[in-house]
């Protein structure tokens, strides 16, 4: 049977949304399909019918994400993708993804971003791993921290609507500092903190505040999965999120986290890879700490997108970029910086400096993946001596690219 790949009405949503579920053999609830339909955008979402039926799905959502350098970039953040069980290995989901991509050029949009269910997929649409994410367990009893640490502030739990106006302030005094960072409005956050599957839809999100000498400066959102084997506490406190203007409030939340009453682990998911609670712990190896793939970052646009950020430091290379999914991607770049970080990139004809694919340039674009590494991994090709230096000296940023928020 002929398949046909088309946008869906919003009559359509619906069943999108099912077949999306059905695709992960999971089911959805009608408080779910709210939930989605509180953000969806209709016109972004591609469906694949075999006659009436719905059996592939990809949407996208539009949204400012940081860069580096504080810039504000308008993306496409690709989402509910999956294919039934029974069509699957017929090439929907590439045809879903070209759909995607290029409704994405039609918009203007330089990058496409995305977390992946499975981190093998996407290298094959042009996507590179743009963030790393770090997760881990912890003792409370061996959470003590370094020496010297003394409060800054006090920490409140408050309910969750003074919550929502307190976590979108200290999100628009932070966001601009950390590439992969996006922008959160009520309505985007509520449907983050309304994610939840199996048992923890259960549980309640609780809001902690930290208020330092001007207001409220961090917050922390957290579970708690209570245990009491033998009648003993045994609970794990789920830090869903937190972040802080400044070290004292970050530090001070942690502290919070770890001396909640009755809990005896605390983790966490996707947190940044350069965590400084690493350097905060006198033991961080209880952290058991873990690295996971995190972003996934499409350069749909690649003279718009190295265009788009700043740079650390000013220099020229050339890029010979290979992208058979997006062609018109394909050729040699020459990218100059300026010594304020701003950044002019063109075709040219001029001798590749660095060969690399699509999804290299995704990997190495937010700061976090350095061009040498990529080289260490076999994955890029260094034809000029130095090359590689010194794009990693123009693309490499501090903090380290990050965004804890899944859509």
């Amino acid at each position: 049977m002929d398949v046909q790949i088309r946008r869906i009405t919003e009559d359509e949503l619906e069943p999108f949304l099912t077949a999306s579920e059905t695709a992960s053999s999971s089911a959805i609830d009608r408080d779910e399909i709210e939930r989605e339909r509180s953000i969806a955008e209709p016109e972004r979402n591609f469906a694949a019918f075999d006659g009436p039926d719905i059996v592939g799905t990809a949407g996208a959502f539009t949204m400012p994400m940081t860069v580096p350098g504080g810039r504000v970039v308008e993306i496409g953040y690709p989402t509910l993708v999956g294919v039934l069980p029974t069509h699957r290995r017929r090439g929907i989901a590439a045809g879903l993804m070209r759909a995607i991509l290029d409704d994405g050029r039609g918009r203007g949009e330089p990058l496409s971003i995305l977390y992946a269910s499975e981190g093998g997929i996407y290298g094959r649409y042009g996507f590179g791993l743009g963030t790393i994410g770090l997760s881990f367990r912890i003792e409370t009893a061996r959470s003590a921290f370094v020496r010297g640490y003394e409060p800054s502030g006090r920490v409140r739990l408050v309910e969750r609507d003074r919550a929502i106006k307190e976590i979108l302030a200290v999100h628009e005094i932070t966001r601009l500092v950390t590439p992969g960072m996006v922008h959160l409005d009520e309505r985007r956050l509520v449907y983050g903190l309304d994610h939840a599957h199996g048992e923890d839809k259960q549980r309640p999100n609780f809001f902690a505040l930290h208020e330092g000498p001007d207001g409220v400066d961090g917050y922390l959102v957290y579970k708690v999965a209570h245990h009491w084997p033998e009648g003993t506490p045994d609970s794990t406190l789920n830090v869903r999120d937190l972040v802080a203007a400044n070290p004292g409030a970050y530090a001070d939340l942690w502290r919070f986290a770890f001396d909640v009453d009755l809990v005896t682990y605390v983790e966490a998911w996707n947190r940044p890879s350069d965590e400084p609670l690493v350097h905060l712990l006198r033991e961080p190896r209880r952290l058991r700490a873990r690295l996971s793939d995190g972003l996934w970052v499409r350069l749909v646009d690649v003279r718009g997108a190295l265009g788009a950020r700043r740079y650390a430091s000013a220099g020229r290379v050339v890029l010979e970029v290979a992208d058979p999914f997006c062609p018109w991607n394909e050729r040699a770049y020459a990218l100059e910086i300026g010594e304020d970080g701003a950044a002019v990139a063109e075709p040219t004809t001029d001798p590749a400096e660095i060969v690399c694919t699509a999804s290299d340039l995704g990997a190495t674009y937010l700061g976090g993946t350095s061009f040498r590494q990529l080289h260490r991994a076999g994955r890029i090709e260094e034809r000029a001596e130095g090359a590689l230096a010194r794009a990693d000296a123009m693309f490499g940023w501090d903090p380290a690219p990050w965004s804890p928020y899944e859509f």
